[in-house]
């Protein structure tokens, strides 16, 4: 079960303020990012790791995504208050129906088009060998544990400084990474991530970047190499981003 204080709409990446149609399109975005043969499962992110997320994103559109639940919801929470009875009852009407768990390959075929809007194909391009490898390797822990150690002298004052950090950025996650003797090209080889796409997190270049639910999972994937919290590190660069997107009015 979700933490209570965990915010569904923060889950989906849309906006409180979103309709439900947007959130249905979320939902299938999300779904696709980690299950099946997404990009995000070439990665260090583990079954378990996917499943927690999957489920996640379940309870989240379980409730924002019909009408009746929603208005529960945003009433508990103060949100969306100028939002009709109305309003709602015309939005669930014309919103696809609900249907959670469907089938990867439904899910892969709704969203082909999305897919291809989100991605550049020179950036996502993985090799025949990626996937023979990815059928056929079974890495134990002990040779993970081999080819993503981290050998570098400790500096505890910046230990503790990575310790206190709940904003990430991408000079922060930079400044972790070099300390932590991890080059791009290694990066790179460890998440399977482009190197293109490695310096423009880091960068914050978001207009180079995909949609916020894939480059919400590289992120996720850079920081377990680095042995950070990878969903606190994920959560808090994403929300950093689309401040920079859209910065507060004065």
């Amino acid at each position: 079960m979700m933490n209570d204080n965990k915010n569904y709409y923060d889950v989906l990446e849309v906006p409180v303020d979103a309709t439900l149609q947007e959130i249905h399109n979320a939902y299938i975005r999300a779904k696709n990012a980690y299950s099946g043969d997404s990009v995000a499962l070439y990665s260090l992110m583990s079954q378990d790791d996917c499943k927690a997320i999957l489920d996640q994103i379940e309870e989240a559109y379980s409730v924002i995504g019909v009408a009746e639940k929603r208005r529960e919801y945003d009433k508990a929470r103060g949100l969306n208050q100028e939002h009709t009875v109305q309003g709602f009852n015309e939005e669930m009407h014309s919103k696809p129906d609900y249907a959670p768990k469907r089938k990867q390959a439904d899910l892969t075929t709704q969203t082909e088009q999305d897919a291809q809007d989100s991605s550049s194909s020179e950036e996502y391009v993985y090799s025949e060998s990626d996937h023979s490898q990815k059928n056929h390797a079974s890495v134990t822990k002990v040779q993970a544990f081999q080819k993503f150690g981290l050998n570098y002298d400790q500096d505890s004052n910046f230990e503790q400084e990575i310790e206190n950090c709940s904003n990430y950025t991408g000079e922060f996650l930079k400044k972790i990474r070099e300390y932590k003797n991890v080059t791009v090209e290694r990066m790179a080889d460890m998440t399977r991530i482009s190197k293109t796409y490695i310096r423009n997190i880091e960068e914050e270049d978001y207009s180079k970047l995909p949609a916020d639910v894939y480059t919400r999972g590289f992120v996720y994937q850079y920081a377990k190499c680095l042995k950070l919290n990878p969903d606190l590190v994920a959560t808090s660069y994403i929300h950093h981003i689309r401040q920079l997107k859209n910065p507060p009015q004065a």
